[in-house]
């Protein structure tokens, strides 16, 4: 088997699927953010139906608008902004399509991530839907968070394909053996989501600037807060929640929340640092990882103390993106990149040095 699958290497559809799962990794990264974009520009209702923009494929004309919606006026560069998010995110479906077309070949040989091929096509149906769940629904809160969150998942599948192709194409799938992920890095996995969704549910309620000043909430250490409110999550649906409809104290919630959610990810990251910093293979990683959430630290309070500025705002998305994709380097190479002795078979030297050129 191992040399049926070795071949698969020099196969020119092999090299097809780690460049288009590796180019889908950066394309999910910018529709991510081209999509934080359209939000932030307040362009996310800009086309009032979906998949089209006022009953058309491409943003029509101030009459043609008129006619389909005559309650919902055109603004045209809001509309733009709308349908080239759209437009790029149904690029990236295909782009999905021809991953699994292409890996067809090979769905049956032991080793090949059929199966993260299949997830990575579910999820981007999903994320479809919900896209257009945020549009029919208003701007949902619930949906627009669920569609950050389905973008990220998207751009993980991407690079988690990408290397287990990586390992496919090299032939020595199941010939070493890896490690098992541990509590600990359950822990900060678990925290990471949670604290995207916090960041999501933070966007999607409009509670960016809600706490003016750091570390202080409104000159306050722990200033009036409803909790139950802001994190309502079975609020009706409607009717429209551009600019949010959640009073101040219930928004200042929100805000506390995504700090403290910060404050337990950064527990949580430094204990995960400081017990495998020494292992062989990982300083380097968990560096990385520990430098993108300290970056994205001082992304986030310095959109409080500046007023949420556009660009820092975007910025802030990117930081998200960042560490996304170093906790998924990270988790990757503590169960690949380095083989315990104890555990290798025979002859696994020669492999375990195949493999870390493979993936470094």
């Amino acid at each position: 088997m191992a040399s049926s699958v070795g071949a698969a290497g020099d196969d020119p559809r092999c090299r097809w699927l780690l460049g288009l799962s590796l180019a889908g990794v950066v394309f999910t990264a910018v529709v991510v953010l081209v999509g934080a974009w359209t939000r932030l520009v307040d362009a996310g209702l800009g086309c009032p139906d979906w998949p089209g923009c006022y009953g058309a494929l491409v943003v029509p004309d101030a009459e043609r608008a008129l006619a389909h919606s005559p309650e919902v006026p055109l603004e045209s560069a809001k509309a733009w902004v709308e349908m080239v998010h759209r437009y790029l995110a149904s690029a990236l479906g295909l782009v999905v399509i021809a991953l699994v077309g292409l890996g067809m070949r090979w769905r049956r040989e032991a080793g090949y991530p059929w199966a993260t091929s299949l997830a990575l096509l579910a999820v981007i149906l999903l994320q479809g839907a919900f896209g257009a769940f945020t549009v029919t629904l208003k701007l949902w809160p619930q949906v627009v968070t669920l569609h950050l969150l389905g973008g990220l998942t998207v751009m993980v599948l991407f690079l988690w394909l990408h290397l287990r192709l990586r390992r496919f194409a090299s032939g020595t799938v199941g010939m070493v053996p890896g490690r098992r992920l541990t509590p600990l890095w359950g822990l900060a996995v678990v925290l990471l989501v949670g604290q995207l969704a916090l960041g999501g549910w933070t966007s999607s309620n409009y509670a960016g600037i809600a706490c003016q000043g750091f570390p202080t909430c409104n000159g306050q250490w722990w200033p009036a807060l409803d909790w139950s409110e802001g994190f309502h999550l079975t609020q009706t649906v409607g009717p429209n929640y551009l600019h949010g409809q959640l009073h101040a104290e219930a928004r200042s919630a929100i805000q506390v929340g995504h700090r403290l959610g910060a404050v337990a990810l950064g527990l949580s990251l430094l204990l995960l640092i400081m017990g495998y910093r020494r292992v062989a293979g990982m300083r380097a990683w968990l560096a990385l990882l520990g430098g993108a959430y300290v970056v994205q630290v001082v992304i986030g309070i310095a959109n409080v103390l500046a007023w949420l500025p556009l660009w820092l705002a975007l910025l802030h998305t990117a930081g998200a993106v960042l560490l996304v994709v170093t906790m998924t380097l990270s988790l990757w190479h503590w169960r690949w990149s380095t083989v315990p002795a104890a555990v290798a078979p025979a002859g696994a030297d020669e492999l375990a040095k195949k493999e870390e050129l493979a993936h470094v």
